[in-house]
C-alpha cells in the first residue's frame, strides 16, 4: 500500500503532479471556451501614443459626429412607440405567457393595455403614440427599431450592456470607443461632452461617460447643467493675459520634462493634455455653450420660451453647438432613473414626454436644416421598456409598468441610418422581440460601421489581450436600416 502524503516532499511531488495532469488541462481549456485565459504576451515592438489627433477609418464613414439621448428608466414601447391591439381586447384577462417580474411583491397578470392613442405619421405612415406629437413632425427622418434587447432585466446591467457593451461596470462606453478611434475634429473642446440634467446625476452616474480601462485621455468631460456649466474656465484677474500665457508657457515647459523622464506614462502624458486643453477651452467652452446669439425663432422651437421644456430644449441646442464645432460624441442624460414607471404611469409618463418631446424633435429638424444631419447621428433610447401587465393594481394613479429588457424601442437619426423606417417587431403582446431583433452588441457594430470602424478591428490591447466595445461576442452590422 501506498504511504500517505506526508511531509514536504511528498506535497512537492503532488503539486508536481497536478500541475501537469488532466485537472490543469481541462482548467486550461475551459479558461479558453470562456475567453478568460491570456493570450501569449508579445512585446510592443513601437511605443504607444494616445492623444486626439484625427485617425483614419477602415472604410469610408457616414456619421463624424453622433448625440445620444438616454431616458434612463425605461420608456414604455407599448404606450410610446409599439400599438399592441390585442392588449385592448384582453385587457384586465391574466396573461397567458410566462413573466419576469423585478418586482414580485407588486405584481400582477392582468393584461394592461396602451393607455394613449396611436396614429399614421409622415409618408412612411408611422404609428407614434399621441404623447409624441413633435417626434410625430419627423417621422421621415427616424428609423423606429421595435426589437431592441438587452437581456438582462436591472437597470444598472442594462445600462452597462447599451453604453459600454458589457454588463458589469469598467469597461469603455461607446463615447470613449469612438474617441479612441477616431480622434477629434477640434483642438479648443473636449471630443466627448456629457451634459447632466438640473436635478441631479444619472443612474450610475460617471460609469456613463468612463474611459474604463483605455487611457483617461478618452474620458468624457461632464457639462453642468446650470451656469457655470464648466467650472474655472476663468482666470484670476491677477493672471490674465500676458501674465497667464507665461505661466502656461512655463508649466508647459516642465511638464514636457518631467515627460521625458516617464515615457509610457498614459495618465501622465492624459493629464498634461488635459491642462493644455482647458487652456484652450477657456473661449472656445464659453462660446459653445452661449446660446444667447441663437436667433428667437430657434429658441421656441426648442421650447427654451417654457418652462417646461427650457431645460431638455437649452441642452439639445447646446448639443448641435457642440457637434457645429467639432465635437464627436455628447451624450444628454435624465436624472436618476426617471422613466422608471413602476408605479403613477398615467402622469409621470404625460409629464417626461412633454418636457422632452418637443426639444429632440427641434433637434432633428434643426441638424437637418444646416446640413448636419447627413453626418450626425441622433439616438434615442432608455435602457429597457416595460411589461404589457399592470403593476401596482389598484387605484389608477397608482398603476404602472414593471421592467421588461427583451423587446423594447429607440430610434435613430441621421448619419446614414434610413429615415421614414419601422424596424423589427415584437410579439402581440409587446413583450419580447420575434423578428430582427437588435441586440446591444448589433447596435455597437452598426453604430461603429457608420463611423467608418469595424468592430472587431477597433481593439485595445490589455494584459496581452486584445479588447473591443463588442466583447468579442456576436454581432452584426444591420444593414436593413442603413440609408
Amino acid at each position: 500500500m501506498n504511504p500517505p502524503l506526508t511531509g514536504c516532499g511528498s506535497r512537492r511531488h503532488f503539486l508536481r503532479a497536478s500541475a501537469f495532469g488532466l485537472g490543469s488541462t481541462a482548467l486550461a481549456w475551459l479558461l479558453h471556451e470562456e475567453g478568460l485565459l491570456a493570450a501569449p504576451a508579445r512585446p510592443e515592438l513601437e511605443p504607444r501614443v494616445h492623444d486626439l489627433r484625427p485617425r483614419a477609418t477602415h472604410h469610408p464613414a457616414k456619421a463624424r459626429a453622433m448625440i445620444s439621448i438616454l431616458m434612463i428608466g425605461g420608456p414604455s414601447q407599448m404606450d410610446l412607440f409599439d400599438p399592441k391591439p390585442l392588449l385592448a381586447k384582453r385587457a384586465g384577462e391574466p396573461f397567458p405567457g410566462e413573466l419576469k417580474y423585478d418586482n414580485a411583491g407588486q405584481a400582477s397578470a392582468k393584461i394592461l393595455p396602451g393607455l394613449w392613442d396611436f396614429k399614421r405619421h409622415g409618408q412612411c405612415g408611422m404609428e407614434l403614440s399621441s404623447l409624441l406629437p413633435h417626434l410625430a413632425q419627423v417621422a421621415d427622418d427616424i428609423c423606429l427599431i421595435r426589437s431592441m434587447q438587452t437581456g438582462v432585466n436591472n437597470h444598472g446591467q442594462s445600462l452597462y450592456a447599451l453604453t459600454n457593451g458589457r454588463i458589469t461596470a469598467g469597461a469603455p462606453t461607446l463615447g470613449s470607443w469612438l474617441s479612441y478611434g477616431l480622434g477629434s475634429e477640434t483642438n479648443d473642446l473636449p471630443a466627448y461632452l456629457t451634459l447632466t440634467h438640473p436635478s441631479g446625476l444619472p443612474l450610475l452616474a460617471e460609469h456613463n461617460w468612463s474611459h474604463g480601462w483605455l487611457p483617461s485621455i478618452y474620458q468624457g468631460t461632464v457639462v453642468r447643467p446650470t451656469e457655470p456649466r464648466l467650472l474655472n474656465l476663468d482666470p484670476p484677474p491677477s493672471l490674465r493675459g500676458a501674465p497667464q500665457q507665461a505661466q502656461l508657457d512655463y508649466l508647459r515647459e516642465l511638464n514636457r520634462e518631467h515627460l521625458q523622464q516617464h515615457p509610457g506614462e498614459l495618465d501622465l502624458d492624459a493629464r498634461i493634455a488635459s491642462y493644455e486643453l482647458a487652456a484652450r477651452m477657456q473661449d472656445a467652452a464659453r462660446d459653445a455653450m452661449d446660446i444667447r446669439s441663437e436667433s428667437p425663432a430657434t429658441r421656441r422651437m426648442y421650447g427654451i420660451d417654457d418652462d417646461k421644456t427650457r431645460d431638455y430644449g437649452t441642452r439639445c441646442l447646446i448639443a448641435r453647438r457642440l457637434v457645429e464645432r467639432g465635437v464627436r460624441f455628447v451624450q444628454i442624460v435624465n436624472n436618476g432613473q426617471s422613466w422608471d414607471q413602476h408605479s403613477n404611469l398615467y402622469t409621470a409618463l404625460p409629464d417626461l414626454c412633454h418636457r422632452s418631446d418637443q426639444p429632440v424633435a427641434a433637434l432633428v429638424r434643426d441638424l437637418k436644416g444646416r446640413g448636419l444631419l447627413d453626418s450626425t447621428v441622433v439616438h434615442w433610447s432608455g435602457e429597457m421598456g416595460r411589461l404589457p401587465v399592470i403593476q401596482n393594481d389598484g387605484p389608477k394613479e397608482k398603476v404602472g409598468r414593471d421592467h421588461n429588457t427583451y423587446g423594447f424601442s429607440a430610434w435613430m437619426a441621421g448619419g446614414g441610418i434610413r429615415g421614414g423606417m419601422t424596424f423589427g417587431e415584437t410579439d402581440e403582446w409587446g413583450h419580447k422581440a420575434i423578428k430582427d431583433v437588435v441586440t446591444h452588441h448589433d447596435y455597437h457594430a452598426t453604430l461603429l460601421h457608420l463611423f467608418g470602424l469595424d468592430h472587431s478591428r477597433l481593439v485595445y490591447r490589455r494584459a496581452g489581450r486584445e479588447l473591443s466595445l463588442t466583447d468579442g461576442k456576436p454581432a452584426r452590422v444591420v444593414k436593413e436600416i442603413l440609408a
